[in-house]
Formats: C-alpha cells, sequence, structure tokens
C-alpha cells in the first residue's frame, strides 16, 4: 500500500465554451493530461460540470427543462469518460451530471461517477436536495437513499456532494466506517454558500479523522446563474500535517482563465490513518452522542 496518493482538484470555468460533447471530453482530456503531469493518481471534478454542456443546448431550453436534457447526454459523456480513464490511467471522480432514475419521481438525479481505469463504475447521487434542486419550477430532482463507500489502492474513500458535506448526522454515520478520504463536488452560487461547504468540509476532516477534497465550478454556462468556488485539501487539526488543518488551498473566485485551474497535492493518507487508529491530540473515535440525555427547565 502506498504512502499517499496524489489528488488534483479541478476548479472547472463553466463560462469556458463547449461546441459539443467530444469537445467537452477534449476539454476534460487536456485537465487529465495537465493533472497526470503533476503526478496526480486521482482527478476531482466538482458538481453540475455538466452545466457546460449547456453551450451547446438547443436555443430556447426551459430550465425546467435543463435536467432531462443533460441527463440524455450522461450515457454517452461517460462513454467517453470511460475511454480517456482507461487511455490514461486514472481514477476520474466526474464530478456531477444530471443521471436518469426512471423508478423515481421526478425521474431525475444529481449523480456524481467514480471511474476506474479497470473500467468498473461507482455512483454517489446527492442525498439532501437544496431548494432549488426540489423547485417544480426549476430544476426539480430527487434525492438518493445510499452512501457509497469504495476501496481504491488500500485506501477506503466516499463522495459526498456539496450540501451532503454540511450534515454532521451524516458524518457521524461515516466515522465508524473509518473513511481515509471524502472527496466533495460542489456549485455554490454566494460566497456564504461557499463558506459553509467549504468550512463544513475542514469540520468533517476533524471529525473523522480523514482527509477532505473539496472543489466547486467557477462562472457560470448560458443562461445560468455566477458561481463562486475554489478547491481546498483539508486534514485533521494535527502536529504532524502543521496544525492549521489546511494541506493546500485555492482561494474563492467568480472568475478564472481558460477551462479552469488545478490544485494538485500528495494527501499523506497513511499518516492520517495511523494517527486515526492510534495517536491523534485528542480525537475520541466514532463517538457518538446516542448515550446523552438532554434535560429541558424552564427559567424563573
Amino acid at each position: 500500500m502506498k504512502e499517499g496518493l496524489t489528488v488534483a482538484l479541478w476548479a472547472t470555468h463553466l463560462s469556458y465554451p463547449a461546441s459539443s460533447l467530444k469537445a467537452w471530453a477534449d476539454i476534460v482530456e487536456t485537465k487529465i493530461l495537465e493533472a497526470k503531469k503533476s503526478g496526480a493518481e486521482i482527478l476531482l471534478m466538482p458538481e453540475y460540470a455538466a452545466e457546460q454542456w449547456l453551450h451547446f443546448a438547443p436555443p430556447g431550453l426551459k430550465p425546467v427543462e435543463q435536467p432531462a436534457w443533460m441527463a440524455q447526454h450522461t450515457p454517452d459523456a461517460l462513454s467517453l469518460l470511460q475511454d480517456l480513464v482507461r487511455k490514461h490511467r486514472i481514477l476520474l471522480i466526474s464530478g456531477s451530471f444530471p443521471a436518469s432514475f426512471p423508478g423515481k419521481t421526478p425521474p431525475v438525479t444529481n449523480r456524481a461517477h467514480i471511474l476506474f481505469p479497470d473500467g468498473a463504475i461507482i455512483t454517489q447521487d446527492k442525498l439532501c436536495l437544496t431548494p432549488k434542486e426540489k423547485n417544480p419550477e426549476g430544476w426539480q430532482l430527487s434525492p438518493g437513499d445510499d452512501l457509497n463507500i469504495f476501496e481504491w489502492q488500500g485506501y477506503r474513500f466516499c463522495v459526498l456532494i456539496c450540501l451532503d458535506i454540511e450534515l454532521p448526522a451524516l458524518s457521524s454515520r461515516i466515522a465508524a466506517e473509518k473513511v481515509d478520504m471524502v472527496f466533495v463536488p460542489s456549485m455554490t452560487k454566494k460566497l456564504a454558500g461557499y463558506h459553509r461547504v467549504f468550512d463544513c468540509a475542514k469540520a468533517r476532516a476533524i471529525e473523522l479523522q480523514a482527509a477532505v477534497a473539496v472543489v466547486g465550478v467557477i462562472g457560470c454556462a448560458p443562461g445560468r446563474e455566477p458561481n463562486i468556488s475554489g478547491a481546498s485539501f483539508f486534514l485533521p487539526c494535527e502536529e504532524k500535517f502543521g496544525h492549521t488543518g489546511l494541506l493546500a488551498r485555492i482561494p474563492p473566485s467568480y472568475e478564472t482563465a481558460g477551462a479552469g485551474v488545478l490544485l494538485t497535492a500528495p494527501v499523506p493518507l497513511a499518516d492520517i490513518r495511523a494517527l486515526r487508529q492510534n495517536g491523534a491530540e485528542v480525537w475520541p473515535g466514532a463517538w457518538t452522542a446516542n448515550h446523552i440525555r438532554i434535560n429541558k427547565s424552564k427559567g424563573c
């Protein structure tokens, strides 16, 4: 087992045009090559990376129609990405795309795809939706019901999409699974939203005694609202990792150059696991509050 893995985060610039699905895949390939050149073994894309497809959407496509239109393209997009992953031998977490789910109402989910070099795919649906994702006049989607933990190169990982990283109840469930790293693709319209996601991501790194990688989209596709984000790697706040819990960071912005910017860092997963098993300064383990009584009383 390797001492750690080098991970690249792609803060995708949605304003950068793609004229077709193939043109979009070509953009992805340039970033895979850039990630590989920096030594990355994993590339994480942000939530709703598929919004870039709206650059070649039919004229007059209404917001309420956009998720289903993108979901129609998701199978072809995944096929193109699988070819790239096999070719370049990288683990790709393709952010999230609207995906068809005929057994649910509404029949579209916000789904992340983990693509392995051997051709395997694992999916992760967003578990808790924002008001805009539940709006019948907008992007009305269905939430997921399952959290999928996967192993690769001897380590344990999971993906939490944007709002899901803000849920302490979910973090409490994950702690018992001893994950080594959490990947967080996100999309935020305001600086407040960016801080909710990124600040909670840092809290989860402390609570889980794990690494957390979070990245968002920047700019906007035609007809969509601007997004602000960046990228960060968070670690447990331990002396061994420099006390602060921050490994590397791209600050938030509404604009960036070209197709977006990469942040790459070697993540010390073996050291994190060792501290989680024995040696963290004060970490209480997978602690729950199930045994705590809550007492209520009235004042005078």
